[in-house]
C-alpha cells in the first residue's frame, strides 16, 4: 500500500513518517528534496496514494482536501477541521466495536484530539452504561507536555528568550481561560454529554505526556455507585482492548504523586486508566502520550484497521 504524509515535517507528520519509516508492508511516498515547492508533485502524490495522512493546521487541511481527486485515495485527517463533521468517521476504535467497524470501511477519518481522547476513554463507558447521567456537570483538568502546541510552543519553550523562559519555561500554565477550548465539541459528541464539560487543561515544562483527570460526586449520581462499581464498569467495558488498560484498584493504593506522572506511557500508544479516591469522591484519571495514542500512534491505529492490518502493527503497548 502506498501512503504519503501531508505535513510530514510538522510534530504529528514527523512521528508517523518515523514509525512507517521502519515498516516494510507499506510504501512511503515522498517529494524529492529538489521538488519541494512544486505543488504539482505534492497533488500527485496524494492522487497516487492509498492512504493519506494530512497532518496539517485546520484551513491547510481544508484546502488539502480539495486536490485530492482519486475516488479510491483514503484520508486521515489529524486536524480539528473534521472531527464533528457527520461524513467523517471519528478515529477512536476504542469507543465500540461499531466505531471499530466504521472506521475500518470509511474513506475519511479524523483523529481526536489528545485531551478529547483521555477524556472520553474516561467517560463514555460511565454514560454508556448508565452510571454518569447525560447531564451530569462534568469538569475536566488536563495537565499535557508543551508539544501539544505544535512548532510555535515548542519553539517558545526550547528556544525563548530570557524573559520567555523565566515566564513560561518555569511554571505550569493553564490556557484556554474563557472554556473554550478547540477539542470541546468532540469531548461532547462522543461521550453523549448534554452539555460540553468544564475543561482547564495545562501546559507543563516536559515535551510530551499527559494526564487527564475527571473528578464525579457519587451521591449526585444514579443509585450512588462507589469506588468498586465505576472502576468494575471501565474493566468490565475495556477487558479485550489491547491500548487501554484500566489499572487494578489494588495498584491505586496508596499512589504517590510520582505514580501519576504524566510521562510514564511515553512511547507506547497506551491509555492508563486510573480509579482514584473514595466512595464518596471519584477521580478517574486518563494517562497517555500526547504524541503516541494522542496522535500519531491513534492515526497508525486507524490505517492499519482501514487496511486489514494487525490494528497493534507498528505500535508498541
Amino acid at each position: 500500500m502506498k501512503v504519503f504524509v501531508d505535513g510530514q515535517y510538522g510534530t504529528t507528520g514527523l512521528k508517523i513518517h518515523e514509525r512507517l519509516s521502519e515498516r516494510n508492508d507499506v510504501e512511503l511516498l515522498s517529494i524529492p528534496e529538489d521538488h519541494k515547492k512544486d505543488p504539482q508533485i505534492r497533488i500527485q502524490l496524494m492522487n497516487e496514494a492509498d492512504i493519506v495522512f494530512l497532518c496539517l493546521p485546520d484551513q491547510a487541511a481544508r484546502e488539502a482536501l480539495t486536490l485530492i481527486t482519486n475516488p479510491n485515495t483514503r484520508i486521515i485527517d489529524s486536524s480539528t477541521a473534521f472531527r464533528t463533521n457527520v461524513d467523517w468517521t471519528y478515529g477512536l476504535p476504542e469507543l465500540s466495536e461499531q466505531q471499530r467497524g466504521a472506521i475500518a470501511s470509511a474513506a475519511r477519518v479524523s483523529v481526536p484530539g489528545c485531551h478529547a481522547t483521555a477524556f472520553e476513554l474516561a467517560i463514555h463507558p460511565l454514560v454508556h452504561k448508565g452510571i454518569l447521567p447525560r447531564d451530569y456537570p462534568v469538569s475536566c483538568h488536563s495537565l499535557t507536555g508543551y508539544s501539544g502546541g505544535g512548532k510555535a510552543l515548542i519553539e517558545r519553550y526550547e528556544l525563548g528568550n530570557t524573559v520567555e523562559s523565566n515566564d513560561v519555561l518555569n511554571h505550569t500554565k493553564h490556557y484556554s481561560l474563557n472554556l473554550d477550548h478547540k477539542h470541546l465539541p468532540e469531548m461532547q459528541k462522543f461521550t453523549d454529554l448534554a452539555f460540553q464539560p468544564v475543561f482547564l487543561p495545562t501546559v507543563c515544562n516536559f515535551y510530551n505526556g499527559m494526564v487527564v483527570t475527571v473528578p464525579l460526586v457519587t451521591r449526585l449520581l444514579p443509585n450512588q455507585p462507589n469506588l468498586q462499581n465505576i472502576h468494575a464498569a471501565l474493566i468490565d467495558y475495556y477487558q479485550s482492548e489491547t491500548f487501554v488498560k484500566v489499572i487494578p484498584l489494588e495498584g491505586t493504593k496508596g499512589m504517590n504523586q510520582s505514580n501519576l506522572d504524566p510521562t510514564l506511557c511515553n512511547g507506547t500508544n497506551n491509555a492508563e486508566i486510573f480509579v482514584l479516591g473514595n466512595d464518596d469522591q471519584v477521580l478517574i484519571a486518563c494517562r497517555l502520550d500526547n504524541l503516541g495514542k494522542g496522535s500519531s500512534g491513534a492515526a497508525i491505529q486507524c490505517m492499519n484497521i482501514m487496511l486489514g492490518l494487525e490494528e497493534g502493527l507498528g505500535l508498541s503497548s
